[in-house]
C-alpha cells in the first residue's frame, strides 16, 4: 500500500487527477464528486502539486465540476478552494493557457452568489453554459466550435485529446460526444487551423468549423486541407504515462462512466483512498 519512493508518486498523482477529470468530464458524476469527503480537497491540494500537467488537469476537473449550477457554493467555499486558484493565476512559473484556466475557474465561483435563481437568470444560465463557462470576456482567448467527424467512441475522444493537449496556446476544452463536437478555448493569437491540423493528425479523424450565419443558423466550414505547424507544448511532460494510455485503460476508466453509474462510483472510492493515503487534512 505505501509508496516506497518519490519516483512512483508522479504517475499515481497524474492517473489519479486524470480519472477524476474524466469522471467530471461526465455531467451525471458531477454532484457525487463534490459531495464526496475526498475528491474535492485532494483536487485544491493538486493545485499545488510540483508537475504542470498534474495542476492543469486539476483545473479541468475544477470547471467540469463547476458545470453544475449546484456546486458553485460548495466549491467556493471548500477550504483553500479561491485560494489556491489565486495562487496558481499569480505564480510566475505557472505557464500561461493554465493560468486563463484557473483565472476562468476562480470568475466562475466568485461570480457564483451574485446570481438569484429566476427565470430571467435560469435562461441566462442556459445561454452561458452553451459556452461552458468560460470567460468570454477574456480577450486573449476566443472559442473554437469544431465538428469532429469520426469522435464517436472514448478511445477517439482520448485520441483526440492527446492530440489538442500538445498543442500550445490551447486552455481548454470540452466534448459533446453525442454531436461529435468540441468546443475548444485557445489564445486569441492561436490559429483554428493548428486545431484541425493536429486533430486530421491522428489519421481516423476530420474537423471541420462550426460558425453562425448572419440569421443565426449555423453551418459547418471546412478548414484548408494545407497543415499549418503547430508550435508543440515542449515545456510539459507528456500528459499520461506510457503505462497508463488510455487506449489500453478504456475498460476502466472513460467508457464505463454514465453508461455504469457503478463503475464510476467505485472509481470514485479508490481515487479517496489515494487522496486520504497521499495527504493529511
Amino acid at each position: 500500500e505505501k509508496m516506497n519512493s518519490t519516483m512512483s508518486e508522479e504517475p499515481d498523482a497524474l492517473s489519479v487527477v486524470n480519472q477524476l477529470r474524466d469522471l467530471a468530464a461526465d455531467p451525471l458524476n458531477r454532484r457525487a464528486i463534490v459531495q464526496d469527503q475526498g475528491c474535492l480537497p485532494g483536487l485544491i491540494l493538486f493545485l499545488d502539486h510540483p508537475n504542470p500537467p498534474v495542476v492543469h488537469s486539476a483545473l479541468l476537473a475544477l470547471r467540469y465540476l463547476a458545470e453544475c449550477r449546484a456546486n458553485r457554493e460548495k466549491m467556493k467555499s471548500e477550504l483553500g478552494m479561491m485560494l489556491s486558484l489565486q495562487n496558481v493565476i499569480q505564480k510566475t512559473t505557472t505557464p500561461g493557457e493554465t493560468k486563463l484556466l484557473a483565472s476562468e475557474v476562480y470568475d466562475i465561483l466568485q461570480s457564483s452568489s451574485m446570481s438569484d435563481v429566476d427565470g430571467v437568470n435560469e435562461m441566462n444560465y442556459r445561454r452561458r453554459k452553451a459556452q461552458f463557462f468560460l470567460g468570454s470576456t477574456n480577450k486573449r482567448a476566443k472559442t473554437v466550435v469544431l465538428h469532429i467527424d469520426g469522435l464517436d467512441d472514448s478511445s477517439r475522444r482520448n485520441l483526440c485529446e492527446e492530440a489538442l493537449l500538445k498543442i500550445k496556446g490551447v486552455i481548454s476544452f470540452t466534448f459533446q460526444m453525442a454531436v461529435q463536437r468540441c468546443v475548444v478555448r485557445i489564445r486569441s493569437d492561436l490559429k483554428a487551423e493548428a486545431l484541425a491540423t493536429a486533430i486530421a493528425s491522428t489519421k481516423v479523424m476530420k474537423a471541420q468549423q462550426v460558425v453562425k450565419s448572419e440569421s443565426g443558423e449555423e453551418m459547418l466550414v471546412p478548414f484548408q486541407d494545407t497543415p499549418v505547424e503547430v508550435e508543440q507544448n515542449t515545456d510539459l511532460p507528456e500528459y499520461l504515462p506510457e503505462d497508463e494510455s488510455p487506449t489500453k485503460e478504456q475498460d476502466k476508466a472513460v467508457s464505463r462512466v454514465g453508461s455504469h453509474p457503478e463503475g464510476a462510483a467505485s472509481w470514485l472510492s479508490t481515487a479517496a483512498n489515494f487522496l486520504s493515503r497521499s495527504f493529511y487534512w
